[in-house]
């Protein structure tokens, strides 16, 4: 008996996860060549959630695997510069502070920087930690420059973007169907399944048209049409942790020059993102139904908008989870379909990235080997869990006691490995990474000082600068972000520049 090979890729939803999948897979699988088939059915009366608008550095690094050039994506998306997420008031009122992307200080010998930091808080010597890094700097100043500045040794800027993810995804849908992806306008109305292994042979559309497949990745959002509709994958709730499960979302028009980092502020019962693009501003506001109405939070958002309103607040409803299992015999969820966490952090659409960069890692050949799909589900439901920690963390590590929401996040009991991790940091000063797991040392260490967790004790190994040489190593770091800085174009001029390069 002769075994097929699997050639044949169905993608099940559009948007943003659906068109990064087809987009990926044109790319790397040369479906011009016609080796294999990449079928993409979406609905226009479907609508999307599309409030993904802000990212993390990692989506350079898929753009740069398609092949995109940086300019034409700022253009194409609307996009603008993000160096990094400002929290407003997580910690207590009135208090700020930045999780900025690239370098804070300098790394001496075997130790991190805040060790040393540590050391010169402990002299009386230091600016708080953000002042190190030369990205809040400059996000604070409203600058960019890509690549080298020939000003400073300091090393480049990192960067991610904001955009339109409409725009993103009619961008890689022209991308996907230039190489050879089809494209099937249609509801989906029914579903075949083979007899023997149960596998999903067919879709049935609503106008009887049928789209046949061997392998079905579901990006139909958080319904999960095929993994969890019809595949009943199950889904771990992790409410118990993060507590909200709604959103509003609208445009507003831009104010001003825009800056380049996102704000996140906190509110009494959640929180709101700022997101400004080059032709408005995406706002939200995050909040808990048990503690706040969905009327209250519209009308909470319009009121800390930037400018006017560009439509009515829209609703969405979620539950922070995962499902348990992401490929189910022929079906691999990626996107919402395959879990959810709220947009603090930006990771929805690097958990997209990673989705289909497992996906390519793991792509069957002669058949789906029940080994490699679990070791598939393993790593998803790692990544997810590490990700979740660290949003987990922003809400625990909290003086604020103002309202019933914030004293139960400051009072909840929490994973207990996000507990070792925070004891750790808090007696020490040390902080475990597990593996190749997303957030750095950095990333930690930022967010922990960031919300009041600041260790007992540095490092002895910091010791062995003397207080003069701390003070200097710590006041010239500071000299050279400033004359960095003050060296750089603004963000509203470098895209500006793009605009008229291409005119």
């Amino acid at each position: 008996m002769t075994v097929a090979a699997i050639r044949d890729i169905v993608i099940v939803g559009g948007g943003t996860a659906g068109w990064m999948t087809a987009a990926a897979l044109a790319r790397f699988l040369e479906t011009t060549r016609g080796g294999w088939r990449v079928t993409l059915v979406e609905s226009d009366d479907i609508g999307t959630v599309g409030v993904g608008e802000a990212t993390i550095p990692q989506i350079r690094l898929f753009n740069a695997g398609l092949g995109i050039d940086e300019d034409e994506f700022l253009r194409e998306t609307q996009g603008s510069i993000k160096l990094g997420i400002e929290f407003d008031g997580w910690l207590r009122p009135g208090h700020r502070y930045m999780h900025a992307f690239g370098p804070t200080g300098r790394d001496l010998g075997l130790i991190g920087f805040h060790h040393y930091w540590l050391r010169g808080r402990a002299l009386g010597d230091a600016a708080p930690f953000g002042a190190y890094s030369y990205n809040e700097a400059a996000a604070y100043a409203g600058r960019f420059m890509r690549g080298d500045n020939p000003a400073t040794a300091l090393p480049p800027l990192v960067h991610a973007y904001h955009f339109d993810a409409g725009l993103y995804a009619a961008y890689l849908r022209r991308y996907a169907e230039a190489r050879g992806v089809v494209r099937f306008e249609g509801r989906i109305a029914g579903v075949t399944r083979d007899g023997m292994s149960g596998d999903i042979d067919t879709l049935i559309l609503e106008d009887g048209a049928t789209v046949s497949g061997q392998l079905f990745i579901d990006c139909s959002g958080f319904r999960g049409l095929l993994i969890e509709q019809t595949l009943g994958a199950g889904y771990e709730d992790w409410s118990e942790w993060l507590a909200c499960d709604r959103a509003m979302a609208v445009p507003c028009a831009s104010a001003g020059d825009f800056t380049p980092y996102t704000r996140s502020t906190a509110r009494p019962a959640g929180w709101q993102w700022r997101i400004p693009l080059q032709h408005r501003t995406g706002n939200g506001y995050v909040y808990s139904s048990a503690h706040l109405s969905d009327d209250e939070a519209a009308a909470t958002l319009l009121a800390n908008l930037d400018g006017e309103a560009l439509a009515d607040p829209r609703p969405l409803r979620f539950t922070a989870g995962r499902r348990k299992a992401v490929w189910v015999k022929n079906v691999v969820a990626i996107g919402l379909s395959s879990g959810f966490l709220e947009p603090l952090e930006s990771t929805s659409i690097h958990l997209i990235q990673s989705g289909i960069a497992r996906l390519l890692q793991f792509l069957p050949d002669m058949r789906i080997d029940p080994v490699a799909v679990a070791e598939f589900n393993r790593l998803s439901a790692w990544e997810i869990e590490r990700i979740r920690d660290f949003i987990i963390l922003h809400y625990k590590a909290t003086e604020r006691a103002d309202t019933p929401f914030w004293r139960r996040a400051r009072d909840m009991a929490i994973p207990p490995e996000l507990a070792e991790r925070i004891a750790l940091f808090r007696a020490t000063g040390q902080i475990r990474r597990d593996q190749d797991e997303l957030f750095t040392e950095l990333a930690w260490s930022q967010v922990m000082i960031g919300q009041g967790i600041v260790p007992a004790a540095h490092h002895p190994l910091a010791r062995l600068l003397g207080d003069d040489d701390i003070q200097g190593f710590l006041g010239t770091l500071r000299q050279a972000i400033a004359g960095a800085v003050a060296t750089l174009p603004s963000h509203s001029d470098f895209l500006r520049s793009n605009r008229s390069q291409h005119r």
